[in-house]
């Protein structure tokens, strides 16, 4: 039997997790499996609990959550043997989208008991690990508001991105990207492993997570009358085709820019700073997939 652990956020997306109990005793293979199930308390939990995962020899740890929690999950299990496994329940679910895991819960567990494992890349910055999409510029700033917000899901995001974005200005930054630098204005750059950025959108999807290459993702200003034309194309997943993104393959990247410090790392907020430094982790991190 496999021994596996199930750390389950209580507070992400949108309600999806309450009754997660009843579901694993209902559709988890129990006569492969031996589980336990614990509730994170504190941001940082879920990667104490991981870790903790390799040194009692668990096979898989399941993160129950949004891009968040499988970020501090995934944390503490970089390079080992321990599998992580994911049933989504977040506002965004980036990762699991790009694995292709059922959003139903019921169906995102039985995936499990087929057990079939695979490598992704990982990456960090500034030493910080993301496993879907990184970034600064003006998405790390709606996901410093989003995080601020009681309220969670695709709709509350929608209004703190529309209002924000009309009074953002872009910003000059100077990247050193493999050796060779570029300079560049841009709304925002996103460094992407994956090809989602979440509720089904995509500036990138053409990503691949296990290719040893972080996507740099340039994406200039749309005029505001013409987002309502242009928005649709993130969820078509046509949007990289316009002249508004230039996309750089990378292993490693240095960013200086001379204004704003916020980051995000899987739609997480975090103090970046002026400086930032891109690394990627070539299949550093063992998932269960469908």
């Amino acid at each position: 039997m496999k021994k596996i652990i199930f750390i389950v956020n209580p507070i992400s997306g949108i309600g999806k997790q309450k009754g997660i109990e009843k579901l694993i005793g209902k559709h988890l293979d129990a006569s492969a499996f031996e589980f336990s199930i614990i509730y994170t308390e504190k941001p940082g939990h879920a990667a104490e609990i991981s870790k903790d995962a390799i040194n009692r020899g668990l096979d898989a740890v399941i993160a129950v959550g949004g891009d968040g929690t499988v970020n501090e999950t995934a944390r503490g299990i970089i390079g080992s043997e321990t599998a992580l496994g994911i049933i989504p329940t977040g506002s965004g679910n980036g990762l699991s989208r790009h694995l292709k895991i059922p959003m139903n819960p019921a169906k995102a567990i039985r995936i499990l008991n087929q057990y079939k494992t695979t490598r992704i890349d990982t990456a960090t910055l500034n030493d910080n690990l993301f496993v879907s999409v990184a970034g600064v510029g003006f998405d790390a700033r709606v996901a410093k508001e989003f995080a601020k917000s009681e309220k969670r899901g695709f709709g509350k995001y929608f209004n703190i991105a529309t209002t924000a974005y009309a009074n953002y200005k872009p910003r000059k930054y100077t990247m050193v990207i493999d050796g060779q630098e570029i300079i560049r204005k841009a709304l925002m750059i996103s460094f992407a492993n994956s090809n989602q950025f979440g509720n089904n959108t995509s500036i990138d999807p053409n990503a691949k997570l296990d290719d040893g290459f972080i996507d740099v993702c340039i994406v200039s200003k749309v005029p505001y009358w013409k987002t309502v034309f242009l928005a649709p194309l993130l969820f078509m997943k046509r949007f990289d085709l316009t002249s508004y993104v230039e996309i750089i393959q990378a292993k490693d990247v240095e960013l200086v820019r001379k204004k704003g410090k916020s980051g995000h790392l899987d739609g997480d907020p975090f103090l970046a700073g002026k400086n930032v430094h891109l690394k990627i982790q070539p299949l550093s991190l063992k998932v269960i997939i469908p």
